[in-house]
């Protein structure tokens, strides 16, 4: 009992003597602030008051085309038209860079109108002419009054000349669809208004078959790059973007 007794005090003082002390934080109140939003926040895009964040593909600024309308709606107004995109548009990218990712918006489309959300975007001009050489795309479209209606895969909600997706799942000209891309470790969903209506993996075999089958099949980069930019495709027509948000995976 009496060496039980020595051999307990004994241990009990050798863990007090090894036990760290809490100091105290010392860190300066003006320190600055983790600027990496963590993977399980949502990430605001578009603040619905300007275009911070964003800019026209190629330049450093926001083309004029591109306006913020009341409600928090980002606008291309695409009454200047120039060929097949618009005066003082051009595609505009976020300057953010992802790559396992969520990203949620509401889109709706002029009549006859044709537009998309390109992902995983290369943002270097000097190298590429437009968003689409690298970056595959959602469409959003007419389908009923714009001629790629009639095509499978330029549907709106398809993984545009690669993937179609089930029909009746987009909402009448004029009204606002949910779209949702999620990127995750090899395998790409999409969805609209709530509905999967394309789920594929990326970077196998089947992904570059599918890619080589395709309208891109000509464009060495395109479906390489997992790691990009989010870009809103001017296509010279009417189209309107809200609540636009991400979240890192």
């Amino acid at each position: 009992m009496i060496a039980s007794f020595f051999t307990s005090m004994l241990l009990g003082g050798l863990l007090a003597s090894t036990t760290p002390t809490k100091t105290p934080n010392t860190k300066p109140a003006d320190s600055k602030k983790e600027t990496v939003a963590p993977k399980s926040e949502w990430i605001t895009l578009f603040n619905g008051k300007n275009t911070k964040g964003w800019h026209s593909y190629g330049k450093e600024t926001v083309g004029k085309a591109w306006k913020v309308e009341e409600g928090g709606i980002l606008h291309l107004d695409a009454s200047n038209k120039a060929d097949w995109q618009t005066n003082g548009g051009g595609d505009l990218v976020n300057e953010i860079e992802l790559q396992d990712f969520h990203l949620k918006l509401e889109w709706k489309i002029a009549a006859k109108g044709n537009s998309g959300v390109i992902f995983w975007v290369q943002d270097d001009k000097s190298k590429y002419d437009y968003v689409w050489y690298t970056g595959p795309e959602m469409q959003v479209l007419d389908n009923d009054g714009h001629g790629d209606g009639k095509i499978i895969k330029h549907r709106a909600g398809n993984l545009y000349d690669l993937i179609a997706g089930p029909e009746g799942v987009v909402k009448p000209v004029g009204e606002w669809n949910q779209a949702e891309i999620v990127s995750y470790r090899g395998k790409l969903d999409f969805y609209l208004n709530g509905v999967n209506v394309v789920s594929t993996t990326y970077g196998d075999d089947a992904w570059r078959t599918m890619i080589a089958n395709s309208k891109f099949k000509s464009m060495p980069d395109f479906g390489k790059f997992f790691t990009g930019h989010i870009a809103l495709q001017d296509h010279g027509d009417n189209v309107w973007f809200k609540n636009i948000m991400v979240k890192k995976l």
